[in-house]
């Protein structure tokens, strides 16, 4: 079972503690790929929160 889906902040928000991570070297070699992994899960569940965002907005103004 996966982490649960976080909202769009906090998915954000911990994107960008792993990318400091990684610009900092403080990431283990041994995490690495895992840590990617995990960014790649976070940019793809705010992706489609954005695109779903985007579809409701354009329902609204087409009223």
């Amino acid at each position: 079972m996966g982490k649960k889906e976080l909202n769009y902040s906090e998915a954000s928000a911990e994107i960008e503690r792993i990318l400091a991570r990684l610009r900092s070297e403080e990431m283990d070699v041994d995490d690495l790929a895992a840590q990617v992994a995990r960014a790649t899960e976070l940019i793809a569940q705010c992706k489609k929160k954005l695109l779903k965002t985007e579809a409701e907005v354009n329902r609204i103004l087409e009223k």
